[in-house]
């Protein structure tokens, strides 16, 4: 039975999360009722399916943002292409959000490495490529005409409580299956830990006999594939298909990921490091919410929190912080 190994950045959010909502629970009255709870984890599951998908990207080296407005190109086609086939289910669904997506992913793939152009700066590019396509050929107008296979509201799980009913939703469930396989490929695969290698040394990665080429498709592939179910779930919970629902969610996203311990430089972070880094940016805006207070308070308080985050957990502050000690250890010596 493998153990579960958690560092210190994981230990420090959970330190920080368990604090909230214990203050959130004398603050509040409704926090802590299962209700709110399981709201939490519904409204929480998209943005864990994307985080998964871009920790590969990040473990690997890269960085993407585009993925979110890539979702929102996989929402119309897949909408367009039931509405061709005759309305179609589930597993045309799925089906169809994981093809598009992928091929989304793979297209930064091939920009990135067949040109040999930094990531950052292709993703910039088809996220406008991506987003005033969608916007010039949709007109901006949403898709209200889903199947109702699509809208219909799955209950995977569900309680009445004095508070009113709790219910755990379809996308918590695809949710947990995308962190279970992204887990499994990079826990207990080769392809994984040759993800891993790439990010911390690709020249290293290289001369060993890792494909890089490789790498990046998969990297970024996944995190399309990611972004496709990620975007089916969205219309799913939301009932619609809307060009701009996602737009402007890459940033918190990232962010929260980077927040969990995933390195900008690649070569490290945890599935469990991103659960708890979106969970702790879910739990504060929802925390502020409750109390009634501005969203743009939100913003300003979760800016402050990561940064104070990622400072904590980066390796020059861990420098700082022992060369502060050292003296004062030695003169105690």
């Amino acid at each position: 039975m493998p153990k579960l190994r958690i560092g210190s950045t994981e230990r420090w959010l959970i330190l920080v999360i368990l604090a909230m909502v214990v203050g959130l629970g004398f603050t509040t009255t409704t926090f802590l009722t299962l209700s709110n709870i399981f709201d939490l984890l519904n409204t929480s599951a998209v943005n864990i399916i994307f985080g998964v998908g871009l920790l590969v990207v990040l473990i690997a080296g890269g960085i993407d943002i585009s993925f979110t407005v890539a979702a929102s190109v996989v929402q119309y086609l897949t909408a367009l292409t039931v509405a061709q086939l005759g309305g179609g289910d589930w597993a045309l669904g799925f089906a169809l959000a994981a093809v598009f997506g992928l091929m989304l992913g793979c297209l930064n793939a091939f920009l990135i490495y067949q040109f040999r152009i930094v990531s950052i700066v292709v993703t910039i590019a088809t996220y406008n490529l991506f987003f005033g396509g969608l916007m010039f050929f949709s007109g901006g107008v949403s898709i209200y005409d889903l199947p109702d296979w699509w809208t219909t509201r799955v209950v995977v799980f569900g309680t009445d409580m004095a508070s009113g009913r709790a219910e755990l939703t379809l996308p918590v469930l695809v949710m947990v299956v995308c962190v279970v396989a992204t887990w499994l490929l990079l826990r207990r695969t080769t392809t994984g830990r040759q993800l891993y290698a790439m990010g911390d040394n690709p020249e290293g990665a290289r001369r060993v006999g890792i494909s890089i080429g490789a790498m990046h498709y998969l990297a970024f592939g996944w995190l399309g594939l990611m972004a496709g179910i990620a975007g089916l779930m969205q219309a799913h919970y939301a009932q619609e298909v809307v060009p701009n629902a996602l737009y402007g969610r890459e940033l918190d996203v990232l962010a929260a990921v980077v927040l969990g311990g995933a390195r900008l430089g690649g070569g490290r972070g945890t599935i469990l490091g991103v659960i708890l880094g979106i969970i702790l940016v879910a739990i504060t805006q929802n925390g502020l919410n409750l109390l009634g207070i501005s969203p743009y308070a939100f913003k300003m308080i979760v800016g402050a929190i990561i940064l104070v985050a990622i400072t904590l957990s980066s390796e020059g502050a861990g420098r700082l912080i022992g060369s502060w000690r050292t003296p004062t250890a030695r003169r105690i010596a």
